[in-house]
């Protein structure tokens, strides 16, 4: 017996309306297909560990390489490592550690900036800290790509109860696949270990076997093959930081001009540094009226 017309339309968007809320339901349960990334879109980029993407970074807050001065040593160091990488040639994971605003971040920037400027394709992908999990998936899919990477975490350091540092471990050296032969990893910290010294001391002191619960902290620096230190300049370097960033920018000014109020900004910050030298410099620039 056929049905009232009206009934049976009333039936059928209920129905339509229960496909509806099904397929909404699935569509949440199943993540979309992470979007297609364009690895020549840019020489730099962010990766977002939530959609499983690379986002493009089209102009990337660096410093020139002139700019970076009194850390000689390890610009050399850094540099030959990531030309020799760039190159298809062996090369070391890297750990930029010590004094804060010392140019460790800015090296690393200013090292992929040179060896691109050299004519050698370099991908630069940040990874950030709270993302380290994700570092598996990120290897994966870089790993079967022709392009050749630098991955780079700045202020990489673990807390107490953070267990995420087992995830580097194993992604850098140790995992079945291990770094594949096209990534190398580069990662700035404040601690040489790090982890909080405190930490260690108390796994030492908490533990049946001491000696191997800081083993087990401290291996992870291990896994960088260079260690490069930062250390506080002295007055002669931080004049020096301070002059070269007046010749770039073409103040108008000499250093012996402003010696004694770089040296006075210098002593209320309680430190000196790039960072410090950069700071007194965009605030005399702005007294200038000066953009930089």
């Amino acid at each position: 017996m056929a049905s009232d017309p009206a009934e049976l339309k009333q039936a059928i968007d209920a129905l339509s309306a229960r496909f509806d809320t099904m397929i909404s339901l699935i569509e949440r349960a199943v993540p979309p297909a992470p979007p297609k990334i364009d690895l020549n879109a840019a020489d730099a980029f962010v990766w977002n560990a939530g959609t499983s993407s690379l986002t493009p970074v089209a102009k990337v807050n660096r410093v020139e390489m002139v700019l970076l001065k009194g850390i000689d040593r390890v610009r050399d160091i850094l540099l030959e490592n990531t030309r020799r990488f760039a190159a298809g040639h062996a090369a070391n994971n890297s750990l930029l550690w010590g004094a804060r605003g010392m140019g460790k971040s800015s090296l690393v920037k200013a090292a992929h900036a040179t060896v691109c400027q050299d004519g050698t394709a370099l991908k630069l992908v940040e990874i950030h800290r709270e993302d380290i999990d994700s570092l598996p998936v990120l290897l994966t899919l870089l790993r079967d790509t022709h392009h050749r990477y630098i991955l780079f975490c700045d202020d990489l350091s673990f807390d107490h109860d953070d267990t995420s540092y087992k995830a580097l471990k194993a992604a850098l050296d140790g995992g079945v696949e291990g770094r594949p032969d096209n990534v190398v990893f580069y990662a700035t910290s404040n601690r040489r270990h790090l982890m909080p010294r405190d930490m260690i001391e108390n796994e030492r002191s908490t533990s049946i076997s001491p000696s191997e619960a800081v083993e087990e902290k401290v291996s992870l620096s291990d896994r960088f093959g260079l260690w490069l230190g930062f250390h506080k300049c002295n007055q002669d370097d931080y004049l020096a930081m301070i002059e070269g960033y007046l010749d770039h920018l073409k103040l108008g000014v000499s250093l012996e001009e402003v010696r004694a109020d770089a040296l006075e900004w210098s002593t209320t910050r309680g430190s000196r540094s790039g960072r410090v030298a950069w700071q007194f410099v965009t605030d005399l620039a702005g007294r200038l009226g000066r953009a930089v």
